[in-house]
């Protein structure tokens, strides 16, 4: 085998090894009783804060953030049904409000300035931190508990301070990045697409794929 060969299947291999473990990650956590359990605490908790006509909002950072507004498109646009759109907003799409309070205050303060103005009591707030150690969540955190709102914190395998700031904790088995967040957007999916089912199922058309976005 020729150099050029044998470089190709070594980089063919460190591709098939990214997704083996992604695979890998994902079965353990389908195999965890207790963390599928807090999945489905998480549906109904935020099930019955639509119910009851609260918000949801999301913040994170870098990925995360972008995971975040993925997240409350799902749930402010539609999902899989055709249906009412429901309150959720990601805390960090506003950049005007975010270089004042960064530059004003400091970047520490920029959700939970936010939380601390908007969220009411029985809002839900969903942090995704693969540390569990941003500093700015858990200030959101803190503003949010102070509110009477509900937390949900999306982290990496220990929570880091998120933890003890959490209401209820979807903690990835993981300490690597990448996997980190691709779990959080699969498990992210999963909530939104029951909710929706719970909230609008027997009144709500299953949309037909009409190409990709």
């Amino acid at each position: 085998m020729g150099k050029e060969a044998g470089n190709k299947l070594q980089f063919m291999d460190h591709i098939k090894n990214y997704i083996l473990e992604q695979n890998e990650l994902t079965a353990r956590i389908a195999a965890n009783g207790q963390f599928l359990e807090n999945i489905g605490k998480v549906i109904k908790i935020i099930t019955d804060a639509y119910k009851s006509g609260n918000k949801v909002m999301f913040c994170g950072n870098g990925g995360s953030a972008a995971d975040a507004q993925h997240l409350a498109a799902e749930l402010s646009g539609k999902f899989c049904l055709d249906r009412e759109p429901l309150a959720a907003e990601a805390l960090h799409v506003n950049s005007s409000y975010i270089t004042a309070v960064a530059n004003d205050y400091s970047f520490d303060k920029i959700y939970s300035r936010y939380v601390s103005g908007a969220g009411r009591k029985g809002d839900i707030l969903i942090g995704l931190s693969t540390s569990g150690n941003s500093e700015n969540i858990v200030q959101a955190f803190a503003a949010a508990r102070k509110n009477q709102m509900i937390t949900i914190g999306f982290t990496g395998q220990t929570g880091g301070r998120l933890r003890e700031l959490s209401d209820f904790l979807i903690n990835i088995p993981s300490g690597n990045v990448p996997r980190i967040q691709e779990m959080h957007l699969l498990t992210g999916h999963i909530i939104c697409e029951e909710v929706e089912k719970k909230l609008f199922g027997d009144e709500a058309q299953q949309e037909k794929p009409k190409g990709f976005s």
